[in-house]
């Protein structure tokens, strides 16, 4: 075709409809407050939208590189594809929401190859296995095809068949009973608490009577994201009465609570999450740094506040992003456990995660009330999914509106509170495995595989022009 502009379009089309499908919960989260309800329907089309250049981009690079070769042709479009998903998850903010991989969320068999290659190495093999079968429809490249499609069959049955393995070693390892329990809770408190002014002394009642307490036994409680309303970090000791009697020295807290600092004439806000002992002394915390845009920061925040927008988080200004993402050590007289925290959807970073890989497990707290009775909460939950596979670590979830889980190096979900309801799961014992080849390398497998995509597309090229 002359007009090579058309290819783009026809590529833009497919990904409008693609994410039109699959993030129309976004628009819920402006659902909360009067001041963004006029952006729902622009929000509903303007994201897919803008997500959607991605894959017009992809169809066309490769109509303007035109390779001829069949085989040439499908792993450029393979690579193309693959670079240009790694893009969209990257640049500005970036948003890796959805991958091509994630089509195979319940296959955790197959998904134990991401503890190798990585999401994104994954997501490179899932697009040149769901496109080889269009070279068995070229009449001149039946036969050809065919060999390929038969490659990434069995391709499939190997990666399955090294999950099974991976799951049968696993399953064989020796299991640590820990000397404390690691209780995760899930709660169902109304988001109204951002806008309203909820009693702080009724959900911190509520959270305390969903932990169920036992001052015999060791253990750290984890509470969700921004979880207390209307009290900021340093300010929670002045609720210690309500801890009185019902804790001691057997008990921590990980709690999910906003930081208000003050440096010089500039206020700065933080989300925030936080170790207490039990009498709420402040024992080490970490702040937020991949803020979600217009969520928790407004853009041109100087410009937009003045036509009535604000953040959705909070009624006051754009949280501040963390300076760096450290390991949290207990290290206490009766608690020995090093932690890697993760806010919100933190989670969904493939390869990013960390730079000190000194940690025993993860721990992700969120707030998932913003997608609403959607199919939102269960996408953000999958991507703990796939993290745990990768570092072969243990995810532990906490979230209020959303599900609670322990997950399992596997990817295996041990224990569960399901969307919609509240109570709490107890991590007490672990299996440590092997560092995996992901967890040592990052993206860097990722970059491999592209320079061994485009090894053998210059290899088959030439071979054809011979």
């Amino acid at each position: 075709h002359n007009n090579k502009k058309i290819f783009f379009i026809y590529g833009w089309l497919f990904g409008l409809g693609y994410f039109l499908s699959n993030l129309y919960w976004i628009s819920i989260s402006l659902t909360f407050d009067q001041n963004f309800k006029l952006l729902i329907p622009f929000t509903i089309i303007l994201i897919p939208a803008f997500l959607a250049i991605f894959y017009g981009l992809v169809t066309f690079f490769f109509v303007i590189l035109k390779p001829k070769n069949f085989l040439v042709s499908f792993l450029v479009f393979s690579l193309i594809f693959g670079v240009s998903e790694f893009l969209r998850g990257s640049i500005l903010t970036g948003f890796p929401w959805n991958l091509i991989a994630y089509s195979f969320s319940n296959q955790l068999q197959i998904l134990s190859i991401t503890s190798i290659l990585g999401t994104y190495g994954f997501n490179l093999y899932c697009i040149s296995l769901f496109t080889c079968p269009s070279l068995l429809f070229l009449e001149n490249i039946k036969k050809k095809g065919s060999i390929v499609c038969i490659f990434f069959i069995f391709s499939l049955i190997s990666s399955y068949i090294y999950g099974y393995s991976n799951k049968e070693k696993f399953n064989e390892l020796f299991t640590k009973n820990l000397d404390f329990k690691v209780r995760i809770v899930g709660s169902t408190i109304s988001l109204e608490r951002f806008y309203e002014s909820i009693d702080t002394i009724s959900v911190i009642q509520d959270l305390i009577e969903i932990s169920n307490p036992n001052i015999n036994e060791k253990t750290i409680f984890v509470w969700p994201e921004g979880i207390i309303p209307n009290v900021s970090q340093d300010e929670l000791i002045e609720h210690r009465s309500l801890f009185d009697g019902k804790f001691n020295d057997n008990h921590l807290f990980i709690i999910g609570i906003n930081d208000h600092s003050i440096n010089g004439a500039f206020e700065h806000y933080f989300n925030s999450l936080s170790l207490y002992d039990y009498k709420l002394n402040l024992l080490n915390s970490y702040n937020k740094i991949n803020l979600v845009p217009f969520g928790e920061f407004l853009p041109y925040e100087n410009i937009l506040r003045k036509i009535g927008l604000k953040s959705l988080t909070n009624n006051y200004q754009s949280f501040s992003k963390g300076e760096k993402r450290n390991i949290i050590d207990l290290n206490q007289e009766k608690f020995s456990l090093k932690i890697l925290p993760l806010i919100c959807y933190e989670i969904i970073y493939s390869g990013k995660l960390f730079s000190n890989s000194e940690f025993d497990l993860i721990i992700n707290i969120s707030e998932d009330g913003w997608f609403g009775n959607s199919i939102g909460p269960k996408q953000h939950f999958v991507h703990s999914v796939f993290r745990a596979i990768e570092t072969g670590k243990y995810v532990l979830r906490s979230a209020n509106n959303g599900i609670t889980a322990i997950i399992n190096p596997l990817g295996e979900i041990e224990q569960r509170i399901e969307l919609g309801e509240s109570g709490y799961v107890d991590l007490q014992s672990i299996k440590n495995i092997q560092t995996t080849i992901f967890f040592k390398y990052g993206n860097k497998v990722f970059g491999l595989l592209i320079l061994l995509y485009i090894f053998f597309i210059f290899s088959f090229n030439k071979i054809n022009n011979e």
